[in-house]
């Protein structure tokens, strides 16, 4: 049996030899590429903090002390070590472990909220808490993967700074910035005098005294205090840290682990705030991670453990954009494109590598994003901001004032919109077109396939007046489903039989609204699908199609509340339309990771719970007589 299995808690940790824990490093190692190879995941940053995670468990007592991780899916390692190794047989898959911290999982873990920038305000009040209730405990925080580029996390910077009280340790997992590690005697020696408690009443006895002399004393003192500054400032890159009033630590090799557990022992000792910058590399110890050059495997799907070769997988919905708006940006030299450090995620980097001079990466940084977009819309371009619907969340602020306010022609493309499944609650889109709703002048577009996202992103990048919204969501888009009519702006989808039901499908869930509609036919029940194309503003066709038929139901990929179904029943209303009415969507509460069809399965939106819904309320019951035992008639097959 291989060390690993013995690990129950991280408090077995204490009793390994060096030469054990050096072993566990690669045991980890080993588990985290062959479990990632089956199930895909955030295999490089997790690869990158093994020594790091081991560290931070032999020197502080987790769950005692707190450990909080930003960005969370760094905390694999941490899983391991905290008794989770079961689990990861179903990494991110439903009923094994999730891909980031869970407060279901266990005691170990407090946040599991996996958006970046986040854990230094969530420490910092932890943090101040124990203080204000006498308790003796650290707060460890680690912050990496480009979190520290997040505005919020200078924010708390900030406020940590003056809470000198604060037992809190943030580590810096720096494996992206180009600091020269400092190594040596000297540089060892200044971090332990940097941190020790001693040193501040020695400095502070120091400078009392110099200052009591007469005329050299400040100037002397001044000095002094300038070359010890200096030395240090050359030696290690911790200037900006220090000038906030925050003691730092390091750089210290992030994949030592007997140097990193020496720089977070000094770190405790001073029970104040204090920086550990650890310097590593994302898939540290796989030859295949660390030689990818877009993002050190950063989370790939399923990939052959001994070539690092992903698994075969057809295009998804990021690739059709991806092309669209390079066709775009060759026939509109206005048109810039905007990403909070997703380059390749939203499928940004072919039009990066066509257009250089129009692609900005502006960090994990969705606010200032949204209000640069503003800025170039306002000196006469046109941009485009492809963001994670999840991550719009954190700027509707930026949309709603700095945008939408000023009427501004900027068109963000919302990838992962609606349910997606393995990275579990925070990652699912179902909040974009609740949230914009209230935005004044906003248009939103969903399409229903690849074919209607290239036409729907070509009309939105025309708007030049006020926001446009294009949302998708996550893997590989449906067949296109050809239109069998127009009303109004809508496209119709299918017309068949009597004016029974008027089903008003949003975006990507036209194809399930054509399954409906499949099994509704079969029932003898008149059935007509349409996509609105633009799902806000409302098309007044839907409210004369609805005045004709018996029965609306929409359905979309978003929360209920609040979302295109509320805001199409509140127009009926208030057009004096009184057809019965029923809404499908996603319920509004924090849904667990699984694959999308399993979690679509769960909350009813398939084809057959809607349509059994549908003929339960028009009060149809079929002919089950003549089918097999087990079988409905609604059991239709359908091809989208």
């Amino acid at each position: 049996m291989g060390i690993l299995e013995s690990i129950t808690s991280p408090r077995d940790l204490g009793d390994l030899s060096d030469a054990q824990l050096d072993q566990l490093a690669s045991e980890i190692r080993d588990f985290l590429i062959a479990t990632c190879a089956r199930t895909g995941g955030h295999i490089g940053p997790n690869l990158g903090v093994v020594e790091l995670t081991m560290a931070i468990h032999r020197t502080f007592d987790s769950p005692r002390d707190r450990v909080v991780f930003d960005t969370g899916h760094q905390a694999y390692v941490h899983k391991l070590l905290t008794g989770r190794k079961a689990g990861f047989e179903k990494l991110r898959q439903e009923g094994g472990v999730s891909g980031y911290p869970s407060q279901e999982e266990s005691d170990h873990d407090i946040v599991e909220n996996s958006h970046a920038s986040t854990a230094l305000s969530y420490a910092d009040g932890l943090a101040k808490a124990f203080t204000i209730r006498g308790e003796d405990r650290h707060v460890v925080a680690v912050i990496g993967d480009g979190a520290l580029t997040g505005g919020m996390a200078w924010e708390a910077l900030n406020n940590i700074a003056i809470a000198k009280d604060s037992k809190l340790v943030m580590v810096v997992n720096d494996n992206g910035r180009s600091y020269t590690p400092t190594i040596g005697g000297l540089a060892t020696a200044l971090t332990g005098l940097r941190t020790n408690p001693r040193y501040e009443h020695v400095l502070d006895l120091v400078k009392r005294r110099l200052n009591a002399v007469p005329g050299v004393g400040p100037a002397t003192y001044d000095a002094l205090h300038a070359m010890k500054k200096g030395v240090k400032d050359a030696l290690a890159p911790q200037g900006l840290f220090e000038d906030l009033g925050l003691k730092y630590v390091g750089p210290v090799d992030g994949h030592d682990r007997a140097a990193v557990e020496h720089a977070l022992a000094q770190a405790k000792r001073f029970n104040g705030p204090v920086i550990v910058h650890a310097l590593t590399r994302k898939g540290y110890g796989y030859d295949p991670a660390e030689r990818h050059e877009a993002d050190q495997f950063h989370g790939p799907g399923p990939f052959d453990v001994q070539t690092g070769a992903e698994k075969p997988k057809g295009r998804i919905w990021t690739d059709y954009f991806s092309d669209a708006i390079v066709d775009i940006g060759q026939r509109r030299p206005d048109v810039v494109a905007i990403t909070a450090a997703m380059m390749h995620p939203v499928g940004l980097d072919t039009f990066q590598a066509r257009f250089p001079e129009r692609t900005f990466d502006v960090g994990i940084a969705e606010q200032h994003a949204a209000t640069s977009a503003a800025g170039l819309a306002m000196g006469g371009l046109h941009p485009v901001f492809a963001v994670y619907a999840t991550f719009l969340n954190r700027a509707f602020d930026q949309v709603l004032m700095d945008v939408a306010l000023h009427k501004c022609g900027v068109t963000f493309v919302l990838d992962r919109s609606g349910v997606t499944g393995d990275d579990g609650a925070s990652h699912n889109g179902m909040w974009d077109m609740s949230i914009l709703q209230v935005v004044p002048g906003l248009r939103l577009a969903a399409p229903r396939d690849a074919s209607r996202l290239r036409e729907l992103l070509d009309e939105a990048v025309e708007v030049e007046d006020a926001p446009t919204v294009v949302r998708y969501p996550k893997g590989p888009p449906p067949a296109d489903i050809e239109a069998v009519g127009k009303a109004g702006g809508c496209d119709v989808l299918v017309r068949n039989g009597t004016k029974d039901v008027l089903v008003v499908a949003v975006g990507a869930m036209a194809t399930t609204a054509v399954g409906v509609a499949e099994r509704l036919v079969a029932q003898g029940i008149g059935v007509t699908v349409v996509d609105p194309r633009w799902v806000k503003p409302v098309d007044p066709a839907i409210i004369d199609l609805a005045r004709e038929h018996r029965l609306v139901v929409s359905i979309e990929d978003n929360g209920e509340t609040g979302g295109c179904g509320a805001v199409l029943l509140q127009t009926l209303n208030a057009a004096g339309v009184h057809t019965p009415f029923r809404l499908h969507g996603i319920p509004q509460e924090f849904l667990g990771h699984a694959k999308r069809d399993a979690i679509l399965e769960r909350i009813g939106l398939t084809p057959q719970a809607i349509a059994l819904a549908v003929v339960e309320e028009m009060g149809i019951v079929g002919d089950m007589t003549s089918l097999p035992e087990g079988r409905s008639s609604l059991d239709v097959e359908h091809t989208p």
